[in-house]
């Protein structure tokens, strides 16, 4: 009896030290497939995570012009392509916040697609009755789902829906429009604010929300130096970045109701014209994507200054045409026109660091970025082999 019940004792004590590690690793790995981030078809034009961050979507110039990716650890799975395509370019997209709708931006009509998530599944839902006047440039749901607005190259530039289910009901055109050109949109998270980033003077257009209508605020005493690329408000609604051509590269307002200061510009600027901004969820970090390396610069904000922090030790090769964080701050997502489209970083503290592309069938560490193909069949042999120690010291006792 002693005999067995020493054996028994020996076998739990080997399977519960054993059976976790192998767990603790397996479960913190990712089967990436292609890669870390799926080899892509070509030059990517914009990228951006859904809320919860198990989404990923890139924008391309060609033909399936999106890439849907789903998140597993550290690693971005490419999913099957939707039934129904983009018609053109895509140059921007955005998640509802709650993740059920994708909408994208694009060349040839209908120049705005959007879709419906069930799982990984996305379903074109029926084109809007009204659509926009011309190639769609950037796309962004206010945050409860409720409005649509698209930014376009053809007057009135804008073309902002309201939802209802699934129907997409244009509403009528500001009374004011954008100067020219929409490059980037943005809700401010209430709701109460949309801000334009356009070509040609004032290069920012702001309007205020009442209902259904969107009237617009007079321009910012100071205005950004040129053609307005990007724009993205900082989730509390206190602050209003715009990327543009011509230095500085960045404006950066704080708002007081409804007027927009300009606050002073960084010490340290981006390095090129600004093509993309975007504030991380917390209002702490700043990233402008720019056409001259490193090709996007991170700030860090305290109060209402902003300070640059030290660019990432591996940078991306080509202008940053898409930026994005992920909602938990953790992801840095950026597209650029070279291989391989779209990289992803992971901030630690204030530091960015490069997921790298992982071979087709390896496993990736999610937590210290390390190759460990070989780690689960040798603590399966750990395993196995203090099984068999155990066997052998009953036998010998016997």
């Amino acid at each position: 009896m002693t005999k067995k019940l020493i054996s028994v004792f020996l076998l739990v004590v080997v399977g519960l030290v054993g059976i976790p590690i192998i767990t603790g690793f397996t479960d913190d790995m990712t089967t990436p497939g292609t890669g870390i981030i799926t080899d892509l078809a070509n030059s990517a034009n914009t990228v951006e995570f859904s809320e919860d961050g198990n989404y990923l979507a890139e924008g391309q110039i060609v033909s399936p012009y999106i890439n849907i990716m789903k998140r597993d650890g550290d690693g971005f799975l490419k999913l099957t392509d939707p039934a129904s395509l983009p018609t053109g370019r895509a140059d921007g997209i955005d998640f509802s916040t709650d993740g059920t709708y994708m909408a994208v931006a694009h060349t040839t009509t209908p120049f705005v697609t959007i879709y419906k998530r069930s799982g990984d599944t996305f379903t074109k839902l029926a084109d809007p009755a009204d659509l926009p006047a011309g190639n769609a440039t950037c796309v962004a749901f206010s945050n409860d789902g409720t409005y649509l607005v698209v930014g376009h190259a053809t007057t009135p530039f804008i073309t902002i829906y309201k939802r209802t289910g699934d129907v997409f009901a244009k509403l009528a055109d500001p009374a004011a429009l954008p100067a020219a050109d929409a490059k980037g949109v943005d809700f401010s998270n209430d709701g109460t604010y949309l801000s334009v980033a356009h070509t040609t003077t004032p290069f920012v257009t702001i309007y205020k929300r009442a209902a259904d209508v969107f009237t617009k605020l007079a321009d910012p005493a100071a205005l950004p130096a040129g053609n307005g690329t990007g724009a993205d408000f900082s989730t509390d609604g206190t602050y209003l970045a715009i990327s543009h051509a011509t230095t500085p590269f960045v404006t950066i307002y704080k708002r007081s109701t409804d007027t927009f200061t300009k606050l002073a510009d960084p010490a340290a600027l981006p390095a090129g014209n600004g093509l993309c901004v975007n504030f991380s969820t917390d209002g702490i970090y700043l990233v402008v994507g720019h056409d001259a390396t490193p090709f996007f610069t991170v700030y860090k904000r305290a109060t209402d200054t902003f300070t640059k922090l030290a660019d990432p030790a591996t940078l991306i090769t080509d202008d940053a045409t898409g930026i994005d964080f992920s909602y938990n701050g953790v992801y840095l997502v950026a597209s650029h026109a070279s291989t391989m489209y779209v990289s992803v970083y992971r901030r630690a503290g204030d530091v960015f660091t490069y997921i790298p592309k992982v071979a087709a069938g390896s496993l990736y560490n999610s937590t210290t970025g390390s190759l460990v193909d070989m780690l689960p069949i040798l603590y399966t042999l750990i395993l196995v082999g203090g099984v068999i120690a155990v066997l052998v010291f009953v036998k010998k006792k016997e």
